[in-house]
């Protein structure tokens, strides 16, 4: 039996406490608030020390359960969609379901960068409907701080630690998945990098050193944001057979507050209808489209039926979009 409801039972959001401003940045970088704030929009960013993403993802889940009135051992599925795990192993979904102790839920990670969130959702979405009354939750997490180089000004001012959810259910209610549009354009995997690998083997005769902080090529990521991020808002509305005046909020990706402006722009749609907080979290990749949400729901902005747009970018280099109704 396929069903496809996609109801919204909860989101929730948490952020390290400890937070460093654009003037913390200046004392340790050539860079200044003005400087920073003018190209991005950022302001200040939570970082989080340790071995911590696994923390942000548990505290999510457990405020994810605790609003919706649900129980862990009721989940049917937990993903986490994350570039910045504690560890390679074991998933960072599947620490948290032990901690939860959902022993009914399978967990897995999705690393699709900054687009990790949507791709997360879409999969829920579709085990969810092979999954009558099942429930999941899909966080976005990141500790981002620990791919910087803190002495590379180009990357340094841009990426802040956060982790942000929901708790889904397949209910008979009006809450519907109404189109997806997911790409990806590995033929530009190398503008975005992080996290590369050393081969120290002695049964290889080349040794590579490893190179974990983040290499991004600004300028192509910007072109591809521009060009790919509103093509495929369209795609999803003409799928969903609406228009953007049907939308209520267009939920972006929190790269830079520019690449927003621009995108907004683009779409003909007034800047006030694509949230920002990117001032204060910075670009939080997977985490980012899930925060501007919570701060949504916090602000008693959305209600039942609204229709949304989410749409991830970024390493991959990749995007995608979704349409709900919440």
């Amino acid at each position: 039996m396929i069903m496809d409801s996609f109801k919204i039972k909860a989101v929730a959001k948490q952020v390290p406490e400890k937070v460093v401003t654009n003037d913390d940045l200046a004392e340790i970088l050539d860079t200044s608030d003005d400087w920073i704030r003018r190209r991005t929009g950022i302001r200040r960013r939570h970082v989080a020390s340790g071995l911590q993403n696994t923390n942000l993802c548990t505290a999510v889940a457990n405020r994810l359960l605790a609003k919706a009135g649900v129980a862990a051992t009721d989940l049917d599925f937990i993903i986490v969609a994350t570039m910045s795990p504690d560890y390679q192993t074991p998933a960072t979904a599947a620490q948290v379901q032990g901690r939860l102790g959902a022993k009914r839920a399978v967990a897995f990670d999705i690393n699709a960068a900054c687009a990790g969130f949507v791709y997360g959702t879409v999969t829920l979405h579709r085990l969810l409907q092979q999954t009558p009354h099942g429930m999941g939750l899909i966080i976005g997490s990141e500790q981002l701080s620990k791919l910087l180089d803190w002495h590379d000004r180009s990357t340094a001012v841009l990426f802040g630690d956060g982790a942000s959810g929901m708790l889904v259910a397949n209910d008979a209610s009006e809450s519907r998945m109404l189109a997806t549009d997911l790409q990806t354009f590995g033929e530009d995997s190398q503008a975005i990098t992080a996290g590369q690998f050393g081969v120290c083997s002695p049964f290889s005769a080349e040794k590579v050193p490893a190179q974990p902080a983040f290499q991004m090529d600004g300028h192509r990521v910007y072109n591809f944001a521009k060009q790919q991020v509103p093509a495929s808002i369209r795609r999803a509305l003409i799928k969903a057979n609406l228009t953007t005046d049907q939308i209520k909020y267009f939920v972006l990706h929190q790269a830079n507050a520019r690449i927003i402006d621009r995108i907004a722009k683009q779409l003909d749609v007034p800047s006030e209808r694509f949230p920002q907080n990117i001032a204060e979290y910075g670009n939080t990749a997977a985490a980012s489209e899930p925060l501007v949400l919570n701060d949504l729901v916090e602000q008693q902005c959305l209600k039942r039926g609204d229709l949304l747009v989410l749409s991830g970018f970024g390493g991959g280099l990749t995007v995608g979009t979704i349409i709900l109704r919440y």
